[in-house]
């Protein structure tokens, strides 16, 4: 499991990292300790999936998107 920014008690949505997280994000919003919990809910009871990685990270980039003249 890669989670990307979730809004817990050590990363708020609200902090003063948060704009930054959030605009790495295709979705705009930090993830909810449910949303991860869901996933690995999910996967737990998938027979046929082993060794994955997944991501749950909302679409997270690394870096920011460059902007275009247009």
């Amino acid at each position: 499991m890669h989670p990307g920014p979730i809004d817990t008690d050590m990363n708020p949505a609200d902090g003063p990292y948060a704009a930054g997280q959030t605009a790495l994000t295709a979705l705009g919003r930090f993830g909810t300790a449910e949303e991860v919990a869901e996933t690995v809910t999910h996967l737990a009871g998938t027979a046929y999936v082993t060794g994955a990685e997944v991501s749950v990270d909302g679409g997270t980039r690394r870096e920011p998107p460059v902007a275009t003249a247009g």
